[in-house]
């Protein structure tokens, strides 16, 4: 699987400004989004499976920095970028947000992941990504030290998940391009 296989588009919605960029692949997230829910939410998220307004509301709140990773105009997943550190003139960093259909997991994602993190370096002049991820996710840890992330902490007890106590790890990959201060 090669690169030039899929590419990146926004997904943009903000009703204020009357701006929709790609919403006739939103019915594809929603249906992505739901069928994993339980590996992407706790206890305490507003979203609901049944709650279109708050995947409309989601969507609002990181536009622009939601992208639709699409081969044949089929949504294999997306990445979007929230909790923004930096100004508007300069994003210095970010949590990143990813979420695949199936049938691409494995080789296809390691791609796929790996030319996000390029595109946040290079072409959104980000330094750092930051990812949060439950300790129990294997497939997604593998990815991020494929891409270089490294595990900064472990937030025991963070929150709860199916009504239990759920510690959340912290992945982060800084751009090496720059000199760093120790």
């Amino acid at each position: 699987m090669q690169k030039q296989l899929f590419r990146f588009e926004r997904l943009m919605i903000n009703r204020q400004a009357g701006l929709f960029h790609n919403i006739r692949y939103f019915p594809q997230v929603m249906k992505l989004y739901i069928k994993y829910l339980r590996h992407l939410e706790d206890d305490f998220s507003m979203f609901s499976e049944r709650s279109l307004e708050g995947m409309v509301e989601f969507i609002e709140r990181v536009t622009p920095h939601f992208y639709l990773v699409l081969a044949d105009n089929e949504v294999c997943g997306f990445f979007c970028l929230e909790h923004l550190i930096g100004s508007a003139k300069q994003i210095h960093s970010a949590e990143v947000v990813t979420c695949f259909n199936k049938k691409y997991w494995g080789t296809f994602t390691k791609y796929a992941a790996r030319a996000f993190q390029d595109f946040c370096f290079e072409e959104l002049g980000l330094k750092k990504l930051k990812a949060l991820v439950y300790p129990q996710n294997s497939r997604v840890k593998a990815i991020l030290r494929v891409c270089g992330f490294k595990r900064e902490a472990c937030l025991r007890a963070e929150t709860r998940k199916n009504g239990r106590f759920q510690d959340i790890e912290i992945y982060s990959v800084i751009n090496n391009k720059e000199d760093l201060c120790n």
